[in-house]
This record gives structure tokens, C-alpha cells and sequence, in this order.
């Protein structure tokens, strides 16, 4: 079992990226600086923070800290949820933004940019009980589950996050990626038949693209809040292309439900009963499951503590 004060900190390692190294060295000195006490891993493979997450949670840390992103947080959380009941009772965790995506810590203004001001957050303590996402799904004849901090998305959404994985691999910088992924994907606007019920209400058509925010769900969702036990839902169809410059520019400024192709929802539970061919991701992760529909999305509400 570890120390009450002790920190549980995971690094997520993310190859190429030498900048988030040099990084990760000012970080470690500035806990160190303030006299923290803590223990620290580092994700040796790709998806490895879940397992390395678990393992703190079997050991009782009260602190476990994230270096790294929403990717890193999506592991994380799973690994959290599922090890809920041998948590203390006063476990709380929190991020030190690194790397590329970091949305959910965005949300709360924790800045990439100003690394000490996340680690004194961290030291200050003030948690927040927050809501976690839960997709529900069958597979081989399973009922599987698995959580996310910022959103689901379907279609085009989770495209473009699988294009910009693939492209960071290859460029190991996220400016280089822009480019070809705008180029991409400004032509090419595939549309899909879905068909979800919103509470109620039963949607039947043809979009391009969908995504289920537990909050701003990079850009998608910006009203959503992870403390009001909903998710929130915005749907777009297919814009002519031109349309699409219109798009971008209003998802960048975070006034992306101006956009008059987007139709956007409030719920406590969504049900998708068909996605098409439509790729399905989570914070960023592809689901696993090749054909996940019908699923069931809700908000678990306010069910582990954050340090905000």
C-alpha cells in the first residue's frame, strides 16, 4: 500500500517527440523542487498506461497524476473505473499536460503551456466530483464497457483523429500535420446513414458526422459540462465544400453550433442502434469492436474526483 501523501505518477511516452522529453525532465525537477514525495512509471508501449493505472489503483495511491494526453487520460480513466471499489475514499487524480490533444485538461485551464502552475494544482488538492462517460456495447456475444473524459465521435470526427495519429507518427509535430489533414478531408465528405435515439426522440438520416461530448469534445460540444450527469450531442450533415473553410473556422473560434449544419442535443442517455461503416472513437482511442452498434452512451455522474 503506498503513502497517504505519496503521488502515483504515470509518464506517457510518446516516441519521436523530443520536446515532451526534454519536458518531462523540467517537470520531474520541479516536483522534486517542491519537496514531493512520489513514485514514478513510464508507459513502455502504446495503451500501456491502462495496465501501469490499474496497478497504482491495486496499491491504494490516493494521488495518481498523468503526464501526457487525452489518449493517455482515456487509458487512465478505464483503468480507474474498473478499479473503483479499491480506491480510498478520498482518491482523486489529475493531468500534467503533455504531448498532442489534451482537451479535458483544457477544459479546466490547465495549460500545456505552464507545466509548474499543474504540478502546484496538484499540490493545492481542490477536487471536483465529475462526471465520466460510459459506452455500453456487445461483442462476441459481451456486454463490454468502457469510459472516456471527452467525447465519442462517429463518422468524419473520428476520421480525422485517426488521420492526425497517423500523421504524427510520421511527422512527430503537429503543426506539419495540419496541412495534408485539412487537404484530405476538405474534399473528401463522406456521409453516412445513422440512426440514434435522443431520449425520445428517434433520429433516421444521412450525416457526416456525429459526436457525443462529456465536454468540449475538441470543439464539437462546447456547452457541455462533465458535472450535470448529461452528454451532449451534435450532428452534422453534409455542407457543399466551400462550406467546409465555414466549418473549421467555427470550430477553431469554439462557436462550432453556429455552423447550420450542425444540430445539436442534450441528454441524460443516448441509444445508437446503427452506424453504418462509420469509424467510432473515443478520446481519440478506435474502438475495438468492428461493428459496436446498437450501443447505449450516458454520463455516470460525478463518480471520481478530478484535481481541478
Amino acid at each position: 500500500m503506498a503513502e497517504q501523501n505519496r503521488w502515483g505518477v504515470i509518464y506517457s511516452i510518446n516516441p519521436g517527440f523530443l520536446k515532451v522529453h526534454k519536458r518531462w525532465k523540467k517537470i520531474r525537477q520541479y516536483i522534486e523542487q517542491k519537496g514531493v514525495q512520489y513514485d514514478f512509471v513510464q508507459s513502455e508501449a502504446f495503451g500501456s498506461v491502462e495496465r501501469l493505472t490499474g496497478m497504482m489503483c491495486e496499491n491504494r495511491y490516493r494521488t495518481i497524476v498523468i503526464v501526457g494526453d487525452d489518449s493517455a487520460l482515456y487509458d487512465a480513466i478505464n483503468a480507474i473505473m474498473t478499479h473503483r471499489e479499491q480506491l480510498p475514499d478520498d482518491f482523486a487524480f489529475g493531468v500534467i499536460p503533455v504531448g498532442v490533444g489534451h482537451d479535458f485538461a483544457r477544459f479546466w485551464g490547465i495549460s500545456q503551456d505552464d507545466y509548474e502552475e499543474a504540478v502546484d494544482r496538484i499540490i493545492e488538492r481542490k477536487t471536483r466530483s465529475i462526471d465520466v462517460g460510459c459506452i455500453t456495447y456487445n461483442t462476441e456475444g459481451r456486454e463490454e464497457k468502457r469510459y472516456f473524459l471527452n467525447c465519442i465521435n462517429v463518422g468524419l470526427g473520428a476520421r480525422l483523429v485517426k488521420i492526425t495519429n497517423d500523421m504524427l507518427r510520421i511527422t512527430h509535430s503537429s503543426k506539419l500535420s495540419i496541412i495534408p489533414i485539412f487537404a484530405r478531408n476538405i474534399f473528401e465528405r463522406h456521409q453516412f446513414n445513422l440512426q440514434f435515439q435522443i431520449e425520445t426522440e428517434v433520429v433516421d438520416g444521412t450525416y457526416m458526422s456525429v459526436c457525443i461530448g462529456n465536454a468540449l469534445g475538441y470543439g464539437q460540444t462546447p456547452n457541455a459540462v462533465p458535472y450535470n450527469g448529461m452528454v451532449d450531442v451534435s450532428t452534422v450533415t453534409r455542407p457543399l465544400w466551400w462550406q467546409m473553410f465555414e466549418g473549421f473556422w467555427l470550430l477553431g473560434k469554439g462557436r462550432f453550433l453556429n455552423y447550420k449544419n450542425v444540430h445539436p442535443y442534450r441528454a441524460e442517455r443516448v441509444k445508437v442502434m446503427d452506424v453504418g461503416k462509420a469509424l467510432v472513437t473515443l478520446d481519440g482511442r478506435e474502438l475495438v469492436a468492428k461493428h459496436p452498434a446498437p450501443f447505449v452512451v450516458c454520463a455516470e455522474k460525478e463518480v471520481v474526483n478530478f484535481i481541478v
